[in-house]
């Protein structure tokens, strides 16, 4: 049975689950036309597929108190993690969300987005944002199927690292 829980100071060292490897299957390219946001998706050949996985983050649960941690339990194992953060605007920042690989496609990561639109709400923010990468395809697609939708796009913040080849699709979706 899955319970959807916040993590507090009894249990923070949930917070630690690891990252777990995801195909990268293609690039999403996203456009504008001045009035709507659109997307394409570049699917790589088959022989370009690959794998990513991202290094763990080892958060510290005491120096993030702005922070607010869901995280998702079979039993007594936790096998999700949402990290919510104050937003700007009338949007709170999703800062990470992650479930581990033998448990996705279980509707898991849409129950934390769904409990994290909740605690959005029950705060005043209107909504939810995220940053996307481009190459993450899963992931974006992930959060189109859970009503997100496309808000900007940020070609800067990779310059000036290994990832120079890389974008940040803003997302957002709305707490009602």
């Amino acid at each position: 049975m899955l319970t959807i829980k916040r993590i507090d100071a009894e249990n923070k060292k949930d917070i630690g689950i690891p990252n777990d490897p995801f195909a990268l299957f293609g690039r999403i390219v996203p456009s504008y036309d001045g009035m709507k946001w659109d997307y394409f998706l570049d699917r790589f050949a088959p022989e370009q597929v690959s794998e990513m996985k991202f290094p763990d983050e080892n958060y510290d649960f005491d120096a993030m108190q702005d922070s607010i941690f869901l995280g998702a339990y079979v039993e007594d194992r936790c096998v999700g993690l949402a990290i919510l953060q104050p937003g700007i605007f009338q949007y709170m920042y999703l800062y990470d969300l992650k479930v581990s690989a033998k448990y996705r496609r279980m509707d898991i990561g849409k129950q934390l987005i769904e409990h994290s639109k909740a605690i959005a709400r029950e705060l005043g923010y209107s909504g939810l944002y995220l940053q996307c990468q481009n190459n993450n395809a899963g992931a974006f697609l992930f959060y189109l199927k859970a009503g997100f939708y496309i808000g900007g796009l940020d070609t800067n913040v990779y310059r000036h690292t290994n990832q120079e080849d890389k974008t940040d699709i803003l997302l957002y979706c709305e707490c009602n």
